[in-house]
Formats: C-alpha cells, sequence, structure tokens
C-alpha cells in the first residue's frame, strides 16, 4: 500500500511539473527552436543542439509558470484552466514562482553558453510574455499583438544560436511565426469565448466572435502565407527554399486558407477549432519542409 501511495504521489509531482511549464507548448517551441537551428547551421554541432533545446525549454517553461502564478485567481475561474496545479491547490504559489524564477536562470545560463545574443533574445522573450503579454491580456485584444512578439521568438533564435548573428534570414523566420500567431490565437480565443469571457479576458481583435474578427483572420492568414513564401524568391540572404518546396508550402497555405475562409462563412466554435488544428499543422509542416529543402539541396 504505502508503496502504491509513493508511486502515485511521484506520478502527481510529474505531472505538475509538466502543467506547470505546459509541456507540450514548451515542446513544440523547441521544435521551432531546433527548425531554425537547423537551417541556419552549416555544419551540426549536437551539443549546441542539445543546449538549445533544454534552455529553450526552460525559458519556455519559465515563461508559463510565471504565467500561471500571476493569473492563478483568473484560472480558478475557466473551466479548462481550474486544475492546473496551483488553482487545485496541489502546488503552492512559492513552490511554483521558484520554478520559474530557477528556470530562468539556468535558460539564460545554458543559452548564454552558446552565445550571448540568443540568451538575450530569450530573456527579451520571458519579459515581453510575463510583464506585458499577461496583464494585458485582461484589458486588451492588443495583447495578441504584443504576445505575437515572444511567440515568434523561437523560430530565429534557432538560426541565431547557429550563427550568433540577426539579419534578414532570422528576420524573416520570425516574421512567418509572427504572423502565424493571429490566425491561431484569434482561432483559440474563438472556440473558448465563454470560458475565456469568465476568466475576463480579451482575445478576439473586435471582443466579439463576429464578422470583422472573421475578416482579420483572413487577412492576417494570407500575410503567413505570403511571408512563408518569400524565400522561394532569393531575397532573404542564406534563407532560400526552392520553387518544389514553394509550391508544398503554397499548398499548405492553401491548406490553411480553406479553414480561415470556413470560419468567415460559418463563424461557430467547432470551425474555430479546425482552423486551429490546421494552424499547428501548417507551422509544424512549413518548418519541415524548409529543413529538409536545405539538407536536400546539401546531399545533391
Amino acid at each position: 500500500m504505502r508503496i502504491t501511495q509513493i508511486n502515485t504521489s511521484e506520478v502527481s509531482v510529474i505531472q505538475d511539473f509538466k502543467e506547470i511549464t505546459k509541456m507540450r507548448l514548451s515542446l513544440s517551441v523547441v521544435f521551432s527552436s531546433v527548425a531554425g537551428y537547423l537551417l541556419g547551421v552549416e555544419t551540426i554541432s549536437w551539443t549546441i543542439l542539445l543546449l538549445l533545446s533544454i534552455g529553450g525549454y526552460f525559458m519556455v517553461g519559465a515563461s508559463n509558470a510565471f504565467n500561471q502564478v500571476i493569473e492563478r485567481d483568473l484560472d480558478v475561474l475557466m473551466d479548462r484552466t481550474k486544475n492546473r496545479p496551483i488553482p487545485s491547490g496541489r502546488m503552492s504559489v512559492s513552490t511554483a514562482f521558484v520554478i520559474a524564477v530557477v528556470f530562468t536562470i539556468l535558460g539564460i545560463a545554458v543559452l548564454y553558453s552558446i552565445n550571448p545574443k540568443t540568451a538575450m533574445f530569450g530573456a527579451v522573450s520571458i519579459f515581453i510574455y510575463v510583464s506585458l503579454y499577461t496583464p494585458l491580456k485582461t484589458k486588451t485584444p492588443l495583447s495578441v499583438f504584443v504576445g505575437a512578439i515572444p511567440g515568434a521568438i523561437p523560430f530565429m533564435l534557432g538560426w541565431v544560436a547557429a550563427t550568433n548573428d540577426f539579419g534578414i534570414e532570422p528576420g524573416t523566420l520570425f516574421m512567418i511565426q509572427f504572423f502565424w500567431q493571429f490566425p491561431h490565437f484569434w482561432a483559440i480565443g474563438w472556440f473558448l469565448f465563454d470560458d475565456y469571457k469568465k476568466g475576463g479576458f480579451f482575445m478576439l481583435p473586435t471582443g466579439k466572435r463576429d464578422k470583422g474578427t472573421a475578416v482579420q483572420v483572413l487577412i492576417y492568414t494570407v500575410w503567413t502565407i505570403v511571408a512563408s513564401l518569400i524565400p522561394v524568391f532569393k531575397v532573404t540572404g542564406a534563407l532560400y527554399i526552392t520553387p518544389v518546396s514553394g509550391v508544398l508550402v503554397g499548398v499548405l497555405g492553401l491548406f490553411l486558407l480553406r479553414y480561415a475562409i470556413k470560419l468567415y462563412k460559418i463563424r461557430d466554435a467547432k470551425t474555430a477549432k479546425q482552423l486551429m488544428l490546421a494552424s499547428v499543422s501548417y507551422i509544424t509542416l512549413l518548418q519541415i519542409i524548409y529543413v529538409a529543402d536545405k539538407f536536400i539541396r546539401v546531399w545533391i
């Protein structure tokens, strides 16, 4: 019986750790950073790749932990968040805060061991997410714009880790993921509108699930597609994809646009969720295509 209790307790601690750092989200961010690194590097250093992954997880985990400390009273009000470690009472505020601080310090230190620029962008990401985006969520829909900045940093962070330089190439990667944030998070804000409303969060650009919001989703979806195709025209320095990959990215874009148009026409929660899932597939497959294109060209 005692062994069972200990095992159950250990599982609970691990589960709470995964939730306070939002493990799935953190790993998706690490994936973006790794993709950016592979695009920028000439010769892969597995040590740097490992440091980038660990440091990236620390930074995102820290941001998420800080966020849950700050929003603990609001999380209690929403169905999707009321069972998180802090509002459920499974983790104290002080414990979560210590995790956030330790992760911040470790994250900056690990990224600094790669190069100072990578650490700087990582620190900027945490600062904007915690100090600006989080408090703005209950005040203005512009919070999504502010939150799109740290959300777009990981893709370019990998390039900076690989090259110790910030130029048009990581700037383009940033732009792609920056525009992508809007249809993605507005779709989430749409199908979770009622739950967000309980917490007093303003996520949609018009504050409503209306035609105006749907139009803006369409516009930013188009901008995302356009930004994603720019590298095919050889105007973004060392960042380049072949016309074949450009066609594949274009097809992905049409796939994403289909759901944005569907949301414009139907304007319901089910369609918004479909758009959200489509957006996740879009950014993941786009990064895979970009990386595959580079290495296929190198091998050929």
